[in-house]
């Protein structure tokens, strides 16, 4: 079982988790209990489909080459998230406090203006933040990470995403933090590629 393979999914995929939940400690908007254990949940079906998908296509690919295969589609989505990160930073469209505004924006996600996301609310939430990934769940399940694991990793580490990232939204450093969290997913990703090459 490739354990810091499936943390390192797990990591990566939940960072836009980390940073629309900075987003909203900023706005002062509550993500609640029941809510976060939607979005976990969802994002874990997500994953699961997903790599599912990964194992499929797997059954067609000659045993010798899946991995690399799978490593190359990770590290290119993960070249891909790096290469538009730096784009928005040089073309200066980059901003922290815009660039989650679909969801984040109050006739979106808290239509009722309440300052707390309930449970119907955080359905868009939550499937805006799960398509995201599917890619690498395909990419991962072809390298041969262990799909039920994998998964179940994922949901634990959303829910602390969104706990956590609310927690810093509410701090002076959740800027700083937001702004560089598409990079670290991108890089996380790229290393996930890499490793799994030479394990």
């Amino acid at each position: 079982m490739h354990v810091i393979s499936s943390l390192l999914f797990s990591i990566s995929a939940n960072i836009d988790n980390f940073t629309v939940a900075i987003a909203y400690g900023i706005k002062k908007i509550k993500i609640g209990i029941l809510s976060n254990l939607l979005i976990a949940l969802v994002s874990g079906i997500g994953t699961f489909l997903s790599m599912s998908i990964g194992l499929l296509i797997n059954k067609f690919l000659p045993s010798n080459i899946s991995n690399i295969v799978g490593s190359l589609i990770l590290i290119m989505l993960g070249l891909w998230f790096i290469l538009d990160y730096y784009k928005k930073r040089k073309t200066n469209t980059f901003d922290f406090k815009n660039n989650y505004e679909i969801l984040i924006n109050s006739k979106i996600a808290d239509k009722d203006n309440s300052k707390y996301i309930d449970i119907k609310e955080s359905i868009i939430l939550a499937f805006a933040l799960t398509i995201n990934n599917l890619g690498l769940g395909i990419g991962a399940s072809i390298t041969g990470l262990n799909i039920y694991f994998t998964t179940l990793l994922t949901i634990i580490f959303s829910l602390l995403s969104i706990l956590f990232g609310y927690m810093l939204g509410n701090t002076y450093l959740a800027k700083t933090f937001g702004s560089y969290a598409p990079l670290v997913s991108g890089i996380l990703i790229v290393f996930l590629g890499v490793y799994e090459i030479f394990i």
